[in-house]
């Protein structure tokens, strides 16, 4: 993989645990500064932060809610106080509030919606306004900025009892493709759709065979992701080796969605 020439400023939203921890870590190991995002688990963000600086990085703790506009913008501010500027922002915060669709609150809507999606257009605004403060990138060189969402197979595979979910990532493909047609050549927008990944979360479906089994029989590796792959991804599509690559939504399932 073709490494940045420099380290790069990485914020990365919801990294105090799962997914988000081990994206954070691997940047850590690309020696890039990583803005660590929390909400509620500041110690898990303590622990994402001594291990993206115990691989060779450096790294910096922000709580803030990804729904709330100010703490948003306090969260760039910070970033830039402390580093000058950002290269990459992952937008990997997100959470769930399932129900039967005639019995879901407003609030259990709402709720899903403002983190998984107006969480990201926030962090995305920010980013494409500070972006939009650089020098063009000419044609033929790299982009002077990344932006990466964080999809779901469920943006195609429809999720009973989990519409509010579903929904949301959904909107976040044309979310990625709408961003990367308007700021293409400067900015490369893309997005990761993950399977079924072992994480803190999902170790109990796993666990239950009756649960899991009709699951795991439709995917082709016959395995569970693990969090370091979409990880990977992530770096790599922020790198220079994914200099012509943006408005893709990448599945990273093990197959799941070809059966």
């Amino acid at each position: 993989m073709t490494a940045p020439q420099s380290p790069q400023t990485v914020i990365v939203t919801g990294a105090s645990s799962g997914l988000g921890q081990a994206i954070a870590i691997a940047f850590g190991k690309q020696g890039a500064n990583v803005v660590i995002n929390y909400h509620n688990d500041e110690e898990g963000a303590k622990e994402t932060l001594e291990q993206v600086e115990a691989g060779g990085g450096k790294g910096m703790v922000v709580k803030a809610d990804v729904g709330d506009e100010k703490a948003v913008i306090a969260m760039f501010e910070a970033c830039m106080a402390t580093y000058a500027g950002i290269d990459v922002l992952v937008c990997n915060a997100g959470l769930q509030r399932d129900n039967s669709f005639s019995a879901m609150t407003l609030e259990e809507w709402q709720q899903v919606i403002n983190t998984n999606l107006t969480g990201q257009f926030l962090c995305a605004r920010q980013a494409i306004r500070y972006f939009e403060s650089k020098p063009a990138a000419d044609i033929d060189q790299p982009a002077i900025g990344n932006i990466i969402f964080m999809s779901s197979v469920h943006d195609i595979i429809p999720w009973s009892g989990h519409v509010n979910y579903a929904s949301s990532k959904g909107a976040i493909v044309q979310l990625t493709k709408s961003l990367a047609q308007e700021y293409a050549p400067e900015v490369r927008v893309n997005a990761v759709a993950p399977g079924w990944i072992v994480t803190p979360l999902s170790k109990g479906l796993f666990a239950n065979e009756a649960a899991s089994g009709p699951i795991m029989a439709r995917i082709p590796f016959a395995r569970w992701g693990e969090a370091r792959e979409i990880a990977d991804a992530i770096v790599y599509l922020a790198s220079p080796a994914a200099s012509y690559v943006t408005g893709i939504v990448l599945p990273i399932d093990g197959g799941y969605l070809t059966v």
